[in-house]
């Protein structure tokens, strides 16, 4: 997927809110194949369905460990898990999972977990705006938890550049069009990739999903809960429905909002659809634009619209826009874009995108810039989150991808061509998978997790990041998948504004009652 983190769009809503208050304001369905709770390769399914679910006798001090908790503000208690580097070899060496927890305001029923998604997304701030990501009713009766998966934030980060090299890679022109720009991008790339091996190599062939998984079990037990709650975004879909795959009589209730498809192969695919996602977000922004007296285009037709941002997109190639921010970075067209795609995520950021893009189109790429550091999680200082970096690195584990660099210019060729704005962009992000110094893990499957009780999979229908057809086959996947569906736009739907959705998931996470199936929630007006 993009080289950008896609999953904690509540932060990016909220930064982005901000910035107008201070201007003046991944399918073709393989054989169903289990993953394993103990292995490092996938295994055919158990004759009666059901994964073994008792630990191992070497795992077993893990899932008897007691989290010792710690005031940490706000009424928050920090804690740690220890799992295994490597679940193939338990009695070896160890990481720390960091978590944190809000203690229940009212009749406890047990905790839930948070992930934002990305991968890269840390758990732990996303669980500090608790009281926005979840209802009042779901505060009352639930921990909440919040923990960064392995490879992110807090627990064992991978590193892999400078917050300098990093600006330099991010800023690369990921769409080019000559042979020079393919060798800087490849060049760039192969840093990228080099930098993690030369950091982090001992990490890099554990960081994958399926050990993140392992992990959340683990928490699980040392939680105190019989059966994981959780409420997982983005990317964090593809985390729970794995982890319901490993562990499906161990699901209580899982809540998987803007989905991923786990079959969808190979990665050239996943690209593709993700940039005609964001095309189709780009539509429905242009659209409510022009019923805004702040709308900043001059013409009124939507493919005239669409003209003037791809125009705006060949000049910052070009000729960068002017950086207000004090910072030597030149706002090119990767900047540009990252920008737009920023906004894009959450609608509750439109009038911040209008705002932007009146100003780049006057010459000023200040507020793109802005914007694109919230998604990248770059600090005012200069410095990076390792979200960018973990990103790559689970990612990369996570797939297969392309293995030659004449694979991606001929992927980004047909990308451009489906999705004019974004298509070359997205297929170009991922090409350090194609220098990754260890070999993927996994492979694209279906995920049917035989067993579990109802998994709620949550479907936007004008989603930039995940497309809606990837909820729909999410949820026809799950052997006991029920998808709702929401007529709106952004990234993820639980709330951010329809009070059908979060009724919904609110009954379903406190009662574990799902609603009918394909129930779709109207559109928010």
């Amino acid at each position: 997927m993009m080289r950008c983190s896609g999953g904690n769009r509540t932060g990016a809503a909220l930064l982005a809110a901000a910035l107008l208050a201070s201007a003046g304001s991944a399918c073709s369905a393989k054989g169903e194949v289990r993953l394993p709770a103990d292995g490092a390769s996938p295994v055919p399914p158990a004759a009666d369905g059901a994964a073994t679910q008792a630990p191992s006798a070497a795992l077993a001090p893990y899932y008897t460990q007691k989290i010792a908790w710690t005031a940490c503000k706000d009424g928050f208690e920090c804690g740690k898990v220890s799992v295994p580097l490597d679940y193939a070899a338990p009695e070896g060496e160890r990481i720390e999972i960091s978590l944190v927890r809000l203690p229940a305001t009212g009749e406890r029923i047990g905790s839930i977990v948070l992930n934002p998604g990305g991968p890269g997304g840390s758990g732990i701030e996303y669980a500090r705006a608790a009281k926005t990501v979840l209802s009042p009713d779901v505060l009352a009766r639930f921990d909440t938890v919040g923990f960064d998966p392995r490879g992110v934030g807090q627990s064992a980060p991978v590193r892999c550049l400078s917050g300098a090299q990093l600006d330099k890679f991010i800023g690369l022109d990921g769409t080019p069009d000559s042979p020079a720009e393919v060798d800087a991008l490849a060049a760039g790339a192969e840093e990228f990739a080099q930098g993690c091996e030369a950091k982090s190599a001992k990490l890099l062939p554990h960081v994958g999903t399926v050990n993140a998984a392992r992990d959340m079990d683990v928490m699980r037990a040392a939680l105190g809960d019989q059966g994981l709650t959780y409420l997982g975004k983005s990317y964090g879909t593809y985390l729970g429905a794995v982890y319901a795959d490993l562990f499906p009589t161990k699901v209580r209730a899982l809540v998987l909002d803007g989905a991923l498809d786990p079959a969808l192969a190979p990665v050239p695919a996943i690209n593709s659809a993700q940039a005609r996602g964001f095309e189709v977000a780009l539509r429905s922004f242009i659209t409510d634009c022009f019923k805004q007296t702040s709308c900043p285009f001059p013409v009124k037709t939507t493919d005239a619209a669409l003209d003037r941002i791809s125009a705006l997109l060949k000049t910052a190639d070009q000729h960068p826009l002017r950086n207000g921010t004090g910072d030597s970075r030149k706002i090119d067209e990767s900047w540009t874009t990252l920008g737009i795609v920023t906004a894009l995520y959450d609608r509750r950021s439109w009038p911040v995108l209008r705002m932007a893009l009146d100003q780049a189109f006057q010459g000023d790429g200040t507020t793109l810039l802005r914007l694109g550091d919230i998604l990248v999680d770059r600090k005012k200082d200069g410095t990076y989150s390792n979200q960018t970096e973990a990103n790559m690195a689970i990612n990369c584990v996570d797939h297969p991808y392309p293995t030659s660099t004449s694979a991606y210019e001929e992927a980004a060729e047909t990308a451009q061509r489906e999705s004019p704005r974004f298509g070359s962009y997205v297929m170009w992000g991922s090409l350090p998978c194609e220098y990754w110094p260890v070999k993927p893990t996994t492979t694209d499957q279906a995920l049917k997790a035989p067993g579990a009780p109802p998994i709620l999979v949550v479907g936007t229908e004008r989603d930039p990041a995940t497309p809606y057809e990837w909820a729909k086959a999410l949820a026809s996947q799950l052997s006991s998948g029920v998808l709702l569906s929401f007529d709106g736009d952004g990234h993820t739907a639980y709330r951010t504004g329809s009070n059908c959705i979060d009724e919904a998931v609110d009954r379903y996470l406190i009662t574990r009652t799902p609603p009918k199936p394909n129930t779709l929630c109207p559109k928010v007006t």
